[in-house]
């Protein structure tokens, strides 16, 4: 029996874990329901789908994933200053925290607080994985070719 080639557009249903370089794990659903998605939908970064393409059902597979097929390079330009009295919890700002912030065409974005003092507030607005190399595991359990989704029986 051949299985079904993960391909554009196929849906999928995996176990997936993202670990740094130090083995500290970052996200994994190995041990709950496993994800299901649709190869090319957006809910994973294109650097992770495309080491997905040519696996089948009962493949595993661990991949080292640079920056750049990740989350992209930490980009200075991403790092903002901000007056502190812009923050309607100012006094109750600490490091680490993360905020979200609208841009200018009315998407949410997340910022987490770098540093901060009296006057400023300096907020990244870098991925908090971006810049980091990572080990991306999968299990791939069911792989469903696209044109069965469009006409489901």
């Amino acid at each position: 029996m051949t299985h079904t080639k993960i391909t554009p557009s196929s849906q999928v249903t995996l176990h997936f874990s993202l670990s740094l370089e130090d083995g500290q794990l970052v996200d994994s659903n190995f041990d709950q329901t496993p994800a299901q998605l649709i190869v090319g939908d957006g809910n994973l970064p294109e650097g992770f789908e495309s080491l997905l393409l040519g696996l089948s059902e009962g493949d595993e597979q661990s991949f080292t994933v640079p920056p750049e097929k990740a989350f992209g390079q930490h980009n200075p330009s991403n790092i903002q200053l901000l007056a502190r009295k812009d923050f309607t919890d100012a006094d109750q700002l600490e490091v680490g925290m993360v905020f979200g912030f609208t841009d200018k065409a009315g998407g949410e974005l997340p910022g987490v607080i770098a540093e901060l003092d009296e006057q400023q507030v300096r907020v990244d607005f870098n991925h908090p994985l971006a810049g980091r190399t990572l080990t991306f595991k999968v299990r791939i359990l069911t792989v469903q070719p696209a044109e069965t989704l469009a006409n489901p029986v």
